[in-house]
């Protein structure tokens, strides 16, 4: 196996499992988190995010950087293939950064024992932001697939 198909293979992994969690959240967590009140909603998301928080960019930023790297020694078919994966990769991140990540500090922010009384709601924005970024993640995924079968 050429060294190209090996980072293909592994890209296909990680953005595998970049996919993967994001649909596990919007499958699973999201209805569970919807269904809590307010004070258990706050404590269960400052619990969810502790690992999460520190593991996450780095797949998707290692996936990133490996799809760029595959840009060039694709060749063929298999570039641009590599590249949108990249692309999307990167909005994954930018959805992340900019929409998600200041939901959870304000949540992070919260004492689920005194949720104060103007309190909006973070649920219905933080799982749109969510939905974009695990389409994009998965269309990612599936393109890297793609991209290994070419090489």
């Amino acid at each position: 196996m050429s060294g190209p198909a090996v980072l293909a293979a592994g890209v296909c992994v990680t953005s595998g499992v970049v996919a993967g969690v994001l649909f596990a959240v919007a499958l699973s967590v999201l209805p569970a988190l919807r269904a809590m009140p307010p004070d258990r909603y706050v404590q269960a998301h400052q619990l969810l995010g502790r690992h999460w928080d520190p593991t996450m960019p780095v797949v998707v930023l290692g996936s990133f950087a490996a799809d760029a790297v595959l840009v060039g020694p694709a060749g063929g078919h298999g570039r641009p293939v590599f590249a949108v994966a990249a692309v999307l990769l990167a909005l994954v991140s930018a959805v992340s950064h900019f929409g998600n990540v200041p939901i959870n500090r304000r949540v992070k922010g919260i004492d689920p024992a005194a949720i104060p009384a103007d309190w909006r709601d973070p649920r219905p924005p933080w799982r749109r932001w969510h939905l974009v970024r695990t389409v994009l993640a998965v269309v990612a995924a599936a393109l890297n697939a793609a991209g290994l079968a070419l090489l």
